[in-house]
C-alpha cells in the first residue's frame, strides 16, 4: 500500500476507469453477451429478488470440446427471462468477440418467446459481422471481430433463447490449449452446466475449485478415439460435490485450483511447465532475427545525438510510447501472434505487445540488449504450480544497461520512462528469453527512476460574508502522478473541471469548481501539475462564537497495521515525500488562535506541522516523509503511536473571531 493524500481514494477509481485494464480472455472466445462481474458468495447465498435485477438467466449450458491438434468447438446454450425495460435494452443487441484468423462464430438459433403468447425467430439479416470497435480505425487488426445480433420488439417478461457455436482451428499456439471458467455466484444465473470434453491421448492438467460445483468424469472410446468428459453443475449441494470428489480419485481427476491464478472455478492446460510455454512464444518475439533496413535506419535517426545507452533507450521509448498509437486489445485475442516490427513502424499503431516488439527491435538496432517480459495482476510467487497463459495481462520490455535493469511499459503514452504501474511492480514476470536455464521468472523492479513527492499549495481568501475563494495546485512525481496523467489524458479538456471536482471533493473541499488546468500529460520528463479554483458560499457563519475551521489542506492517509508486507511487516510502499501548505487571507479585524504544531521523527518516516497567523493571514504547513518501504512487525506499537500522532494533529482547528464593529453575515 502506498501512502497518499486523501485523493488517493479518488485516484484508485480513476485508475480503474482509465488504466485500460483488459479483461481476461480464455483461449476460446466469450460466448455470453456482456460479461457480468459475479460476486463471490457461498453456495448457500440466495438469489436476488426478481424486482432488483433486469434479467434472469434461467439456464446457461456450455460444452467445450478440444481435439488432439488443439482445435476446439464451444457451444453455449442460454435461456434468459427479461424482468423489466432495462433487461430488454440489455438483450436488444447481443455481441460476441472472436478472431477470424483462427476462429468462427455461428448463431444457429435465436428465439424469443413472448409473454403475451407466440414465438419469433431472429432472421439472418439481423446478424452483422464487423471489426471490434476497439480496432475500427486500425485495419491491421480487423481480424479482431464482433458478431452481433439485433433483437427487435422485446418486451418485459419475454424469454430469449439462443445458441452460439465458436470453432477454433490452427490457433497460433496449437497443438497446446488451455481454458478457464468461472461460475456465476451473483444469483443472476439460476442453473449453470459446464462440460469439458478432452482427448485421452493428450496430457491435460485439470483443476476445479473446492466450492465450484459437483462434477462427474466419464471415459469413452478406445485408442485414438478415447476421450474423457468432465461435467460440472452449479449450484449443487456441498454434500454432492464432496461425494463426487471422493468417488473420483483417478489419475486425471481434477486437482484443487491454485488460488493465485484468478478467481476462476475450472481450469485446464496442456502445458506441463513454464519452459514449454516460454519456448512456444519465442516465435512471436524473435530475439536474434535479422533486422530490416527500415528499423535500422529509424533507430539510427532517433538516437544519432545521444551519447549514452540510457539516453538512446529513453529516446526510443518515447518514440514508441507517444508516436505509435496504442490499440487496446488483450494479449490472448491475437493468440500472442505479433506483427513484424517494420510493419508496425510503417502503420504507426500497435497493440501493447506489438509496441514491445517494435521497441525491442529498435533497441537491438542501437546495440542495446532488450527482451520481452510477460506478467499479470494475478501472478504471484507460486507461479510454479500451473501454466495458464490467461494469467498474463501485461507485457513489458526489459533492457540491460551495464548490468542495470530498465523495465519499460510503452503501452500508455503518458507513462514516464522506466516507470511501471504500482499494481504490477514486484510481480513475477516470465522471460521468453531467460537470463539462465534455471530462472524463467524475474520480479518486476519495485524502484522508480526518480524520487516520489507530492506538493499541494492552497491559496485562499475568506470574505466578510463567509464566502471562500480558493486556488489549489498539485505538483506530483510518482504513482499518483501516473494515474492523474492517465485520467487527464483520457478526458476532454472541457471536462477537466469534472475531474478536478472529484479531486476537490475527495480532499474535503466543498464548493463549485470555476476553472481547472493541468500541465501536458505527455510531458513526462517533468512533474505533473493540476490547478483548480473553487468558491464555497457560507464557508463560515460569523454568527457563531467562536468560529472553528480546519486547515484547508488534504488529509494525509497512512497505511494501517493491517497492510502486511511479504516479510510480515507493515507495508508503507514506495518512499514518498508529501508537503502541503496553506495561505488564507482573512477579513479585516479577524483574530486567529492557531493550534500548536508538532514534530514526530522516526527512522521509517517523519512528520512535522506548523500553524500561525500574521496581519490577517492564516498559514498552515504539514510535511510527512516516508523513508522506508516497510516497518518491522515488532515495531507495530510504535507505528500505531506515530499514526495516532499524525491523525491527532490533522484534527486540530483554527479559532477565528471578529473584532467589535466588523460586519458579519448575520448583520448583512
Amino acid at each position: 500500500m502506498t501512502p497518499y493524500l486523501k485523493f488517493g481514494r479518488l485516484i484508485a477509481v480513476l485508475y480503474l476507469i482509465f488504466s485500460g485494464c483488459a479483461a481476461v480472455y480464455a483461449q476460446e472466445t466469450a460466448s455470453k453477451p456482456t460479461e457480468k462481474p459475479a460476486a463471490k458468495a457461498s453456495l448457500q447465498d440466495s438469489a436476488p429478488d426478481k424486482a432488483t435485477i433486469p434479467f434472469q438467466i434461467q439456464l446457461l449450458e456450455t460444452h467445450l470440446r478440444f481435439e488432439v491438434n488443439g482445435d476446439s468447438r464451444k457451444e453455449v446454450h442460454t435461456i434468459v427471462k427479461l424482468n423489466n425495460a432495462v433487461g430488454t435494452q440489455e438483450f436488444a443487441r447481443l455481441a460476441f468477440d472472436y478472431n477470424r484468423t483462427f476462429q468462427q462464430v455461428e448463431i444457429p438459433m435465436l428465439r424469443v418467446t413472448h409473454a403475451n403468447g407466440g414465438t419469433s425467430e431472429v432472421l439472418p439479416g439481423a446478424i452483422t459481422d464487423a471489426p471490434n470497435p476497439a480496432v475500427e480505425k486500425y485495419p491491421a487488426y480487423h481480424d479482431a471481430r464482433m458478431k452481433s445480433v439485433r433483437v427487435l420488439g422485446l418486451q418485459e417478461e419475454d424469454t430469449i433463447e439462443y445458441r452460439v457455436i465458436t470453432t477454433t482451428t490452427h490457433h497460433p499456439l496449437a497443438p497446446d490449449f488451455w481454458v478457464e471458467h468461472t461460475f456465476d455466484r451473483s444469483g443472476q444465473v439460476l442453473e449453470e452446466r459446464y462440460e469439458l470434453d478432452l482427448p485421452s491421448s493428450r496430457e491435460v492438467k485439470v483443476w476445479s475449485s473446492r466450492d465450484s460445483a459437483s462434477f462427474d468424469k466419464n471415459e469413452s472410446g478406445e485408442g485414438g478415439e478415447a476421450r474423457v468428459l468432465y461435467s460440472w453443475k452449479y449450484p449443487a449441494s456441498r454434500a454432492s460435490s464432496e461425494a463426487s470428489r471422493k468417488a473420483d480419485s483417478g489419475k486425471a481427476s481434477p486437482g484443487e485450483l491454485p488460488t493465485y491464478l484468478t478467481d476462476g472455478d475450472v481450469a485446464a492446460t496442456t502445458y506441463a511447465d513454464w519452459p514449454k510455454f516460454m519456448r512456444a512464444v519465442q516465435k512471436f518475439f524473435p530475439y536474434s532475427a535479422p533486422l530490416s533496413a527500415d528499423i535500422k535506419n529509424k533507430s539510427a535517426a532517433l538516437t544519432s545525438q545521444d551519447k549514452t545507452t540510457e539516453e538512446r533507450l529513453r529516446r526510443l521509448y518515447s518514440f514508441v510510447a507517444q508516436k505509435i498509437d496504442t490499440v487496446e486489445l488483450p494479449l490472448v485475442v491475437s493468440g500472442y501472434a505479433a506483427r513484424p516490427a517494420e510493419e508496425i513502424l510503417k502503420s504507426g499503431y500497435a497493440t501493447p505487445e506489438d509496441k514491445c516488439v517494435l521497441l525491442i527491435s529498435l533497441a537491438r538496432a542501437a546495440a542495446i540488449e532488450a527482451k520481452p517480459a510477460l506478467t499479470g495482476l494475478h501472478l504471484q510467487k507460486s507461479y510454479r504450480f500451473a501454466v495458464l497463459p490467461t494469467v498474463f495481462t501485461n507485457i513489458f520490455v526489459l533492457a540491460i544497461d551495464a548490468k542495470k535493469q530498465i523495465w519499460m511499459d510503452p503501452a500508455e503514452p503518458v507513462t514516464p520512462f522506466a516507470v511501471i504501474a504500482v499494481n504490477l511492480r514486484g510481480k513475477p514476470a516470465l522471460l521468453p528469453y531467460p537470463q539462465s536455464d534455471i530462472g524463467f521468472f524475474e520480479n518486476v523492479s519495485t524502484a522508480l527512476p526518480f524520487a516520489s513527492f507530492q506538493k499541494v499549495g492552497v491559496t485562499a481568501t475568506l470574505k466578510e460574508d463567509g464566502k471562500l475563494y480558493a486556488k489549489v495546485k498539485y505538483t506530483l512525481r510518482g504513482d499518483n502522478e501516473l494515474l492523474l496523467r492517465v485520467a487527464f489524458q483520457h478526458t476532454a479538456k472541457e471536462k477537466w473541471k469534472d475531474v478536478a471536482g472529484l479531486l476537490a471533493l475527495s480532499d474535503g473541499f466543498r464548493g463549485v469548481i470555476t476553472s481547472a488546468t493541468a500541465s501536458d500529460p505527455m510531458a513526462t520528463k517533468e512533474p505533473f501539475t493540476v490547478e483548480y479554483e473553487l468558491t464555497q458560499a457560507k464557508f463560515v457563519d460569523w454568527a457563531q462564537k467562536p468560529v472553528r475551521i480546519p486547515a484547508l489542506l488534504p488529509q494525509i492517509g497512512l497505511p494501517d497495521t493491517s497492510s502486511k508486507s511479504a516479510g510480515g511487516g507493515i507495508e508503507l510502499g514506495t518512499p514518498l515525500d508529501v508537503e502541503t501548505t496553506e495561505t488564507l487571507l482573512l477579513p479585516a479585524g479577524t483574530t486567529v488562535q492557531a493550534p500548536a504544531g508538532t514534530m514526530v521523527p522516526r527512522d521509517y518516516a517523519t512528520y512535522a506541522s506548523k500553524y500561525g497567523s500574521t496581519a490577517g493571514t492564516l498559514t498552515a504547513y504539514r510535511h510527512i516523509h516516508f523513508l522506508r518501504r516497510e516497518v518491522a512487525a515488532d515495531r507495530a506499537m510504535d507505528y500505531t503511536a506515530f499514526v495516532h500522532a499524525v491523525q491527532n494533529d490533522q484534527a486540530q482547528y483554527f479559532v477565528l473571531e471578529r473584532g467589535p464593529g466588523t460586519k458579519s453575515s448575520a448583520s448583512q
